[in-house]
C-alpha cells in the first residue's frame, strides 16, 4: 500500500501534534449549511448499523500498552495510540457520518486473540502484525511499517502471551507497512544463517525496493496530500488513512527472505505449522500471497480484502492494478479457502468470525471489485468517458452490496477506481480531438478566466457556487483563478474553504486528506519534503536501478561535452558498469566496463551515491576515498548536469 521513504515527512507531524491534543483544530473553520445538510441526507441513507462491526472489531481483546507514545531514536515520538480517542458520539458537522462511524471501529489499539494460537497486534500502525504460536517460538506476519512499533508489538505479545523468541517471519506483500519492520523483531544474522525462515511470494525484493525510485520525487510529493502530512487527527482535521489511521514516523528497515512461495497451493511446515499459500500477485501489490493456517482454519488475505473498497490506482500514483485479476483471486479465495476457513483476517482492520459469515463476506469483495471492473468496461464500450462512468458508477451501487459496509469507500472510491479501470484498458485519452493538444493548466486557466469575463466575474460566480453548496464547480472556477491570478489572496482563501467543505463531505478518508492538504497549502507554505530513505532498501537496489533513476535527473541542456564515458567499479561488490553521456540521454551499463574511457571510478558504492545522489562535489568524494582517474572536469560537469533530488513542488498554486 505505502512507499519506502515516505513515512517521516507524510506522519511525523501527525505523531508529534497528536501529543498535544487531538482536539486542537482551529475550531473557527466550520461546516458549511451546504455541508451540513449533506451529512444529514448521508445520515439518513446509510444502512442499518448491525452488530458484527463493533463486535468483530473489539473480540478477542487482551491487552495493550500503558504508555500510547512509542519513541524512535533520540526520544523522537513515532506513533501514538490515543490519537483518535476523540472519535466517539454522534459525528460532527465536519466529518462525514459513515467516516465517523468507520473510525468509531478502526481505531481500537492492543493485542486481540483470533484463535487459541493465532493473535493480531492493531492499531500500532498502519498494518496489522499476525502472530501464530509455532513449536518452539512465533511466527509473524507482516512486521508493521517501522522497526520502533514492531518492538512494541512484539513487547506487548511476549509481556501478555510469555516470552518466546520468533521463528519465522512471512511477508504477505511487498510494500512497505508490511515489511518494514522487521528489524524490530529480528536481526540480518537471523535470516542468513536460516535460524528465522523469512518468506515472501516470488519477486519480493526487486518489488520491493523498485516501486518508487523512479517517480519517487512525484509520489513523495504526492503522497503527502494522500496520508494528511501535517494535519493533525480532529473532527476538522485527519480523520485516518481508511484501512487504518495513519503510517508511523520510525525507521523503515528490510531483511531479505529466505525461502520465496512462487505458486498458489504451495504448502509449508513452518515451526511446525502448516501453511498453505494463495498467490495472488498483480491485484493489490506486485508481489503478494496470502495465507491459509491449516491447523487453526484461518484465512490470512493481506490486503486483498478489508473493511474498505481498496484502490485500483493509488491517488499518491502508481501503476493500475488490474481489477479482473483482484477480482478473480477473491473468487479463488472464496471458493477454495472460505468454506475451509472458521476466521478471516486481514493485514489491515478486523478479522470476520465464523465459516459462513466469512464466505459471505469474501463473496461480497469479490462482487464488488468485479462489478466495478465490469461495469466500468459495460460503459466504457458504449462510448462513455472516465468522467462520464465515474459519474455514473458513484449512485449506482449493486443493489446487493447496499448494506455491507466494508464495500464502502473508505480508502478508495468507485469514482477513482472506476477512471482507473478506464486508464488501465484505454489510457488518459478520451479520444475527444480538443483534449488531444490541450493548453497546459496556467495558459487555459488565463483563457478561461478572460472568457468568462475576468478575475472580478470568475470570483462572482464562484462565490454564487459556494452559497448554493456547489463546491465541485466553485473548486473548478477558483483553481483556474488562482492559477491565472496566482497573487489573488481572496481567490486562495477562498478555494481553501471549499476544498475543506470537500473534505468535510469525503466519505473516504484519504480523499478529506486530499482536499485538506490543499487547502493547508493555500494558506500557509507547503510543509518542506522529507525523503529520508531506508538503508536497507538502498542497499538492496540493484546498481542497474540506481544509475537509470540518476539518468531521469539528466538535464542534457546543462551538459556541455558532446560525449563522456565513464567507467565504474564498485570495489565493495565486486561490481563493473559504465555510464555513457551525451547531448541527449545518460544510460548506464551494469556488467560491462568501456576499453577507452575518458573518467575511471573506483571505490564502494556508498561514496558512487554520494557523489550521484547527494551532489557532493568531485573533490570532496575524492577526500573520502573514491579514486578518480582521467578528466575530473567532464565528471564534474556530468555531476553538475544531475538535477538535486527532488524536494518536493506546488500542487494547487502554479
Amino acid at each position: 500500500m505505502i512507499i519506502a521513504g515516505l513515512r517521516a515527512g507524510a506522519t511525523f507531524a501527525f505523531v508529534t501534534a497528536t501529543l498535544a491534543s487531538a482536539h486542537a483544530q482551529d475550531t473557527s473553520i466550520e461546516a458549511s449549511e451546504g455541508t451540513r445538510a449533506v451529512q444529514g441526507q448521508t445520515l439518513a441513507q446509510l444502512p442499518a448499523e448491525g452488530a458484527r462491526d463493533a463486535a468483530f472489531s473489539t473480540r478477542g481483546f487482551l491487552a495493550t500498552r500503558a504508555e500510547p507514545v512509542i519513541l524512535g531514536f533520540g526520544g523522537k515520538p513515532v506513533w501514538n495510540l490515543a490519537a483518535y480517542d476523540f472519535v466517539q458520539g454522534p459525528a460532527p458537522d465536519t466529518v462525514n457520518p459513515s467516516l465517523w462511524r468507520h473510525m468509531t471501529h478502526l481505531k481500537h489499539h492492543g493485542l486481540y486473540q483470533v484463535t487459541s494460537n493465532i493473535w493480531q497486534v492493531r492499531g500500532f500502525d498502519l498494518s496489522n502484525m499476525t502472530i501464530i504460536r509455532g513449536e518452539t517460538g512465533w511466527i509473524i506476519i507482516d512486521p508493521l511499517t517501522s522497526v520502533e512499533t514492531a518492538r512494541a508489538a512484539l513487547e506487548l505479545v511476549n509481556q501478555t502471551l510469555g516470552q518466546r523468541p520468533v521463528s519465522a517471519v512471512i511477508y504477505s506483500h511487498s510494500h512497505a507497512d508490511h515489511f518494514g519492520g522487521v528489524r524490530g523483531v529480528i536481526v540480518p544474522e537471523d535470516a542468513t544463517s536460516g535460524r528465522v525462515t523469512v518468506i515472501a511470494p516470488e519477486g519480493f525484493m526487486a518489488e520491493a525496493t523498485s516501486e518508487n525510485i523512479m517517480a519517487g520525487g512525484a509520489m513523495l510529493r504526492r503522497a503527502a496530500y494522500q496520508f494528511g502530512t501535517g494535519i493533525m487527527p480532529g473532527a476538522t482535521g485527519q480523520m485516518g488513512s481508511g484501512i487504518g489511521t495513519a503510517v508511523s514516523a520510525g525507521t523503515l528497515s528490510l531483511i531479505a527472505p529466505n525461502a520465496t512461495i512462487s505458486s498458489t497451493g504451495e504448502a509449508r511446515t513452518v515451526d511446525g505449522v502448516h501453511l498453505e499459500f494463495q498467490i495472488v500477485s498483480g491485484s493489490e501489490a506486485p508481489a503478494e500471497l496470502n495465507v491459509f493456517v491449516v491447523p487453526e482454519k484461518t484465512f490470512l488475505i493481506a490486503e486483498i480484502a478489508t473493511c474498505t473498497l481498496h484502490n485500483i490506482l493509488t491517488p499518491r500514483g502508481a501503476k493500475v492494478r488490474d481489477a479482473r485479476a483482484w477480482a478473480q483471486y477473491l473468487d479463488e479465495a472464496a471458493i477454495r479457502y472460505a468454506p475451509q476457513s472458521n476466521t478471516v483476517v486481514s493485514s489491515h482492520c478486523w478479522p470476520i468470525f465464523g465459516r459462513e459469515t466469512g464466505m459471505a463476506w469474501l463473496g461480497e469483495q469479490r462482487d464488488n471489485y468485479r462489478w466495478l471492473h465490469d461495469q466500468t468496461v459495460r460503459r466504457m464500450n458504449r462510448g462513455e468517458t472516465m468522467h462520464e462512468i465515474a459519474e455514473a458508477l458513484e449512485t449506482a451501487s449493486p443493489p446487493g452490496l447496499a448494506g455491507e459496509w466494508s464495500t464502502k469507500g473508505y480508502y478508495g472510491t468507485v469514482s477513482h477506481n472506476a477512471k482507473a479501470i478506464y486508464q488501465f484498458y484505454l489510457g488518459w485519452y478520451d479520444a475527444v480531438p480538443a483534449n488531444l493538444h490541450a493548453h497546459p493548466p496556467i495558459v487555459r486557466a488565463k483563457k478561461l478566466v478572460d472568457a468568462l469575463g475576468g478575475a472580478d466575474r470568475t470570483m462572482a460566480l464562484a462565490d454564487a457556487a459556494m452559497t448554493a453548496g456547489d463546491y465541485r464547480w466553485a473548486s473548478d472556477l477558483l483553481q483556474n483563478l488562482v492559477f491565472a491570478v496566482p497573487d489573488d489572496q481572496t481567490a486562495k482563501a477562498m478555494l481553501a474553504k471549499s476544498y475543506r467543505q470537500q473534505g468535510y463531505q469525503a466519505q473516504s478518508a484519504i480523499w478529506r486528506n486530499q482536499f485538506l492538504a490543499a487547502a493547508n497549502d493555500l494558506v500557509q507554505n507547503r510543509p518542506a519534503a522529507n525523503a529520508a530513505q531506508s538503508t536497507d532498501l538502498i542497499a538492496a537496489l540493484s546498481t542497474q536501478e540506481l544509475l537509470d533513476s540518476a539518468a531521469t535527473r539528466f538535464a542534457p541542456e546543462r551538459f556541455g561535452k558532446q560525449a563522456l564515458t565513464v567507467a565504474i567499479e564498485l570495489t565493495d561488490r565486486g561490481e563493473h558498469a559504465t555510464i555513457a553521456a551525451n547531448g541527449a540521454a545518460m544510460i548506464g551499463r551494469v556488467g560491462t566496463l568501456p576499453a577507452s574511457p575518458d573518467v575511471t571510478v573506483r571505490g564502494s558504492r556508498a561514496l558512487l551515491l554520494g557523489l550521484m545522489f547527494l551532489k557532493q562535489p568531485v573533490a570532496a568524494v575524492e577526500r573520502g576515498g573514491l579514486v578518480i582517474e582521467g578528466d575530473r572536469s567532464a565528471l564534474q560537469a556530468l555531476m553538475n548536469a544531475l538535477d538535486p533530488m527532488p524536494q518536493g513542488f506546488d500542487i494547487v498554486t502554479p
